[in-house]
């Protein structure tokens, strides 16, 4: 059985959805998905017995090696880290594997948490919903082990369980909360945000953001106040399909200036993540 590019196209969505998860990054799970189908161009056509399976076994692996790699990277990073954000608006539905579970803003920060097997599992398991027996021979670790991983790495998420992924109800939310901005109403403020909820500003280092996360209602109202004071002049926002929850994607002179991503549970604010970083921004989010 050889990879055609019949296959490239079939199954690229599937494998960019893996990577994209795994990683929270687009231009790494893009590299990773022309690095699989070229070697798999060079194998022999006997090596290949179940091409999904063996696609997404090469697919997980790199992912695997890049996490690891990836771990320094991430402790020199300037102030807080958000994956980056994935504008589907943007996207060609042929070219991406679109489930709601697993590609929220809050659920790949989630990610960072777990170890680089519990975040192959996890996905593959309940995002792509391969069976253990499966996940066993792409990870190259007995059926039970896997169910050992599973489990410790749902105990770890359970904080984000209660997200909610209704996408027309929380984007009412989210225009409720732009609204009691413009009209400065703290009032109305207080009643959409939980009282401990927190901020995470990623600059990378390059663009202007808080260090640390912000917490509680008082400090993170206060902090997006003073962002709003000195925006740009000509800046404007739009609500867009972000990770496939609405989020606040903000121009400047017709460039990309920055997303503001939200985690509501229960009809509450917990959770905001903006996104500055201009290497997560302004650039073609394709496959």
């Amino acid at each position: 059985m050889q990879i055609s590019n019949d296959d490239y196209q079939h199954y690229k969505p599937l494998l960019f959805s893996i990577g994209y998860r795994m990683l929270g990054s687009v231009m790494e799970a893009e590299d990773l998905v022309q690095e699989v189908f070229l070697k798999a161009y060079q194998l022999d056509e006997q090596v290949i017995e179940n091409k999904k399976a063996y696609l997404c076994k090469m697919m997980t692996n790199r992912c695997l090696d890049v996490i690891k790699s990836a771990r320094i990277r991430r402790e020199t990073y300037v102030g807080p880290w958000n994956p980056e954000p994935l504008l589907l608006e943007d996207l060609d539905p042929s070219e991406f594997v679109i489930q709601k579970e697993g590609l929220s803003i809050a659920y790949l920060r989630m990610m960072e948490h777990l170890s680089p097997d519990e975040r192959a599992v996890l996905l593959l398991r309940e995002v792509f919903d391969f069976s253990y027996l499966e996940i066993a021979s792409i990870l190259e670790k007995k059926e039970e082990n896997c169910r050992k991983i599973f489990s410790r790495a749902k105990q770890k998420i359970s904080h984000v369980e209660g997200e909610s992924l209704n996408y027309e109800k929380n984007k009412l939310l989210i225009h409720r909360f732009i609204h009691a901005f413009q009209t400065q109403n703290t009032n109305a403020l207080l009643e959409l945000v939980s009282k401990n909820v927190t901020l995470y500003s990623d600059g990378g280092g390059k663009i202007k953001a808080a260090v640390r996360p912000v917490s509680t209602s008082s400090k993170v109202l206060a902090f997006i106040f003073g962002i709003v004071k000195k925006a740009p002049a000509d800046i404007y926002f739009e609500i867009k399909n972000v990770n496939g929850q609405p989020a606040i994607v903000n121009y400047s002179n017709t460039a990309l200036h920055s997303i503001i991503s939200f985690y509501i549970s229960d009809d509450i604010i917990t959770e905001v993540y903006i996104t500055l970083n201009p290497d997560k921004l302004n650039k073609p989010q394709r496959i």
